[in-house]
């Protein structure tokens, strides 16, 4: 009996067990066909050792696939700690290691007394296995029942046993006796919810240990509280996980990456100097940039390829959290009854509070403010919180480098624009010509003379010069030049991140999803008994078709009525000027007249962004809330539905008041003598003198500038923070309702976290960019995301190449429409008597004949010591004393069609020349191009080599275990042709009995 048990520990000590492969063999049954011939005789092996070992020692284990050890099968499992009845599955099984060591952690750890140096919290007791993931939940526990055990301080391991360092005689003796005696335990109604939590939870961390996972628990201490599950994922469970992903890793084969010789290279190098104190402090592991590892994916078979210096860091610690991750997502608890597997759903029916990975480190060099000059780690960030995030965190990188060549050209234009104040003529000629305005309202405002207005204009010029149209083409190529950049970095990066072979993973169902596809199911379930009719079951089909079409409407029924919020804000705010204007022009006092414009403008830009920010907020949920309708099958297309639209809803919400002021604002007031008016009394609101650009960009800059300040201040660090303080006063208050066994022990590492904010995604993130303050709040604030693999930002790229493209034309609009450059070049040109801007002034100003007032429209009271006969104002109208007074002049129509001319010329150009940079610029620099070719060429190699040399060791190997064969008589063989003879009897290949790596 012993001899069979012994051979059935060595057959598990030479093969790795796979999880059961989840339930993904129950949904695909083909997919272990997939499988390398390998790992099916492994497993089999692994099956047949399985019964010879249950045989040996008659154990009756169902629906399990651990193997325990002789010492640890002898004890029987306590009743009375449900908790801690697991089974645990160690598949490389060494008989050494079950030796009683009290200095190594056992799996469920029920540790009473001091504790051992965890190092911060990040190991398990031993100190040696590292925490991959923690999960937390809630637990209520009933007062009556009092467990010896844990009050002994015992270790109680996954499989029921138990250690005590006293002497396991002790332990079985106390177990027995508890046995014998049973606990009585009352269970009260409201106990049942939890009974049954507390019932998912153990089989869920049976399925767990079961898939090759080890676990480490606390002792539930108190009445209620929050507990933790520590996971740590030893080699074995990593490696099979490992290649069931296709993880690439390095290989001990390296070659030499060759760099590119010229002027741009000897540039780059210069660069590369100066920039050298700009290079964060951080140890980097790969020092030489010369060469590098070729990269393949992971197997067990080829595992003597690997570049394996120590398989605890082989995998970075990204990496195994999302082993872990994937394992939780797959892991089933009781799928039938709840129509959903996986840690997504056990949060979701409150079995568990929350699942993440453990913070290890700070970025000095990178999380903090002082390190805002300093380029980013790029390559660390990535190790510790994946690709995904690693890649925004790049692309913001890239995005705040383009910056500065940008606020660089903005700040000549303004510049210039101060340079040329002194010397600009419709400046000059608005200070000193005094042309008598007509009133801005009825009755209550006065005349105004024109050089009233001479700051504004002023301050109109430095934003609206010539220099502006230079400006905005740049913008338009910088865009595209940006995005053609952020490609090429993108692509780098996937080739030293080893993504460029990363193909699309099958995305498991959302819960959500499946638990709707569940009910239906249970539902057709309920139907399957009796015969249904062809007119039921296209009825049944019709029903399914209205129900996604009802959604579908509802959803965007939902994101217009947001749309039409919006635009009712920005009436709001329009009806707030027009009638807060008209207010203070009834006023007595001067200088509050006199500063209508100022005070209405500001306030109505205050109001404009408190407004956005609370909608900000409103339009993220709701946004969430119409995705969920829609019930999207993969956590991909729910991301992608997201993204869209939040952003819809939140750039209409940013930037609707700004299109009111460029393009509406003062286009439909109508003239003097015939106004439009809002409720009858109120008339619309024109532009200041100098034009609508001037208020436009103070709108800009201050809406922009509060989102930023506020936003990203307030809401992405200030509310964290006062969460983060709630839940703490929380917990302190309800410490003195509880009843503590023990004494508190002190925080560790998983407490902390457990203290942050959840992370929700990167979509606020890529609609608030800041570096260091995300940089500060994925550390400090924000619990440790789950890694993900991904080699581009997604919709994201679409999204910025769209706004590009509408930046454009939004461009092409404002220079056109907005500003007065295009009437400036008409009359230069067309109309000007010396070539030059001289008139400019007068010749924009139409006139009117205040006796056409409509009565009760005429000031009341005027301060002009002379009698006014002709006001002017801003637009291009016939005279009245011409034939048709009032009607849109020559030079409005020639004005309008310059400006559409211009708008055609100026789109078609920058498109134009940015499709040319776009074509002219590969998307793959050429380096990276070739290496990528080379590593597939040198890793062909490699394994050609490899299976040769496999096959003349077989061939050698038979050939010696072949008995000696006589000399066979040349006389009796049939005659052959000389290729056969020659084949036959040529000279053998000595075996290589060298090492089977290739050094490149």
């Amino acid at each position: 009996m012993m001899e069979l048990a012994t051979r059935a520990v060595r057959k598990l000590s030479h093969c790795t067990t796979r999880s059961t492969l989840y339930t993904v063999t129950a949904q695909n049954p083909n997919f272990l066909h997939n499988m390398d011939d390998n790992s099916r005789a492994c497993d089999t092996t692994i099956d047949a050792a399985q019964v010879e070992y249950r045989e040996a020692e008659a154990v009756a284990e169902s629906e399990s696939s651990s193997i325990h050890s002789e010492q640890f099968s002898t004890v029987p499992l306590p009743q009375n700690l449900l908790q801690v009845n697991f089974n645990t599955t160690e598949s490389a099984l060494d008989p050494s290691e079950y030796s009683l060591d009290h200095h190594r952690a056992v799996l469920n750890n029920f540790i009473d007394g001091e504790q051992p140096n965890t190092r911060n919290g990040l190991y398990f007791r031993d100190g040696k296995r590292k925490v991959d993931y923690v999960l937390a939940y809630n637990y209520r526990t009933h007062v009556s029942v009092k467990s010896a055990l844990v009050s002994q301080g015992l270790a109680v391991i996954s499989n029921g046993s138990s250690v005590n360092p006293e002497g396991k005689d002790q332990v079985q003796t106390q177990q027995s006796s508890q046995h014998e005696q049973g606990l009585v335990m009352e269970v009260a109604p409201q106990d049942v919810l939890e009974d049954d939590r507390r019932s998912r939870r153990e089989a869920f961390q049976r399925k767990l240990v079961e898939a090759g996972l080890e676990i480490e628990s606390d002792e539930e201490n108190k009445n209620q509280g929050t507990g933790f599950i520590r996971i740590h994922a030893p080699w074995h469970t990593l490696s099979r996980e490992a290649e069931f992903l296709k993880i690439k890793v390095p290989t001990k084969n390296v070659y030499e990456v060759k760099e590119e010789s010229g002027i741009i290279t000897a540039l780059n190098k210069v660069w590369h100097k100066i920039t050298k104190p700009f290079e964060p402090k951080v140890q980097h592991v790969e020092n030489d940039t010369k060469t590098k590892h070729i990269s393949y994916d992971f197997s067990r078979e080829k595992i003597h390829l690997y570049n394996i210096k120590d398989k605890e860091t082989f995998f970075n610690s990204a990496t195994r959290s999302r082993i872990v991750y994937e394992i939780l997502k797959v892991t089933g608890s009781t799928k039938g009854q709840y129509g959903s597997t996986g840690i997504a759903a056990l949060i979701a029916n409150g079995t568990y509070d929350s699942a993440y990975p453990l913070h290890e480190m700070l970025h000095e060099e990178w999380a903090r403010y002082g390190a805002f000059y300093k380029y980013q780690p790029i390559d660390l960030i990535r190790k510790y919180f994946g690709e995904n995030i690693g890649l925004y965190f790049a692309w913001l990188g890239v995005y705040t480098e383009f910056l500065i060549p940008a606020s660089v050209v903005g700040i000549i234009v303004f510049l210039y624009g101060c340079a040329t104040l002194d010397t600009n003529i419709p400046s000059l000629e608005m200070c000193e010509h005094n042309f008598t305005m007509c009133p801005l309202c009825d009755q209550f405002c006065d005349y105004w003379n024109l050089s009233t207005a001479c700051s504004t204009a002023k301050a109109s010029h430095l934003f609206d010069n010539p220099a502006t149209v230079f400006f905005s083409v740049f913008m338009a190529l910088w865009a595209t030049m940006f995005l053609e950049h952020w490609k090429r970095r993108q692509m780098s990066l996937c080739y030293q991140w080893d993504l460029t072979g990363l193909e699309e993973e099958e995305e498991h169902p959302r819960p959500e999803y499946e638990t709707k596809l569940f009910q239906k199911n249970r539902k057709k379930g309920k139907q399957k008994n009796r015969k249904r009719s062809k007119t039921e079951a296209k009825e049944e089909n019709r029903d399914s078709g209205k129900n996604k079409w009802r959604e579908t409407v509802l959803s965007t029924m939902g994101e217009e009525s947001l749309f039409g919020l919006t635009f009712s804000a920005v009436f709001g705010v329009i009806v707030y000027r027009i009638t807060m204007s008209a207010i203070m022009a009834m006023s007595s006092n001067p200088s509050t007249r006199a500063n209508v414009r100022v005070t209405v403008t500001s306030t109505a830009v205050i109001i404009n962004l408190v407004v956005i920010l609370i909608l900000d907020e409103i339009y993220g949920a709701v946004a969430k809330w119409l995705t969920e309708i829609e019930i999207p099958k993969t956590e991909k297309s729910f991301e992608e539905r997201l993204i869209v639209k939040s952003f819809l809803l939140k750039f209409m919400n940013a930037y609707a008041p700004i299109f009111y002021v460029a393009f509406f604002k003062g286009r439909f007031m109508g003239r003097p003598g015939d106004y439009v008016y809002v409720f009858d009394n109120y008339r619309m609101e024109e532009c200041a003198p100098g034009g609508c650009l001037i208020e436009l960009c103070i709108q800009l800059s201050i809406i922009m500038l509060g989102k930023q300040l506020i936003q990203n201040n307030l809401f992405e660090i200030g509310i964290p923070k006062l969460k983060k303080l709630h839940r703490k006063l929380k917990d302190k208050g309800t410490k003195p309702e509880e009843s503590n066994t023990n004494q508190t022990r002190p925080p560790q590492q998983w407490d902390l976290d457990y203290n942050l904010e959840p992370f929700t995604g990167l979509t606020p993130e890529y609609m608030e960019m800041k570096i260091r303050l995300d940089a500060k709040k994925f550390v400090t604030e924000l619990r440790r995301p789950n890694a993900v693999r991904a080699k581009s930002i997604g919709i994201w790229y679409n999204i910025l190449s769209g706004m590009g493209k509408f930046s454009v034309i939004i461009n092409a609009f404002v220079i056109s429409f907005t500003s007065d450059f295009i009437p400036r070049l008409v009359y230069q040109y067309l109309y000007s008597e010396t070539g030059t801007m001289d008139g400019f002034i007068d010749h924009t100003l139409s006139h009117f004949n205040v006796s056409h007032f409509k009565p009760g429209s005429a000031p009341v009271f005027s301060e002009f010591h002379k009698q006014i006969m002709i006001c002017r104002y801003r637009d291009y109208r016939e005279p009245p004393w011409s034939s048709n007074p009032y009607e849109f002049s020559k030079q409005y129509w020639s004005v309008l069609a310059a400006r559409l001319a211009f708008v055609i010329l100026f789109q078609n150009l920058v498109m134009l020349l940015s499709e040319g940079l776009d074509w002219m610029i590969p998307d793959i620099p050429k380096d990276i191009s070739e290496q990528i070719k080379k590593e597939k060429t040198l890793m062909v190699d490699v394994f050609l080599k490899e299976e040769h040399e496999k096959l003349q060791l077989i061939q050698n190997f038979l050939k010696k275990d072949q008995p000696a064969q006589p000399k066979p008589n040349l006389k009796t063989l049939a005659p052959r042709s000389r290729a056969s003879s020659l084949c036959q009897f040529s000279p053998e290949k000595k075996p290589s009995h060298g090492t089977q790596h290739t050094d490149v």
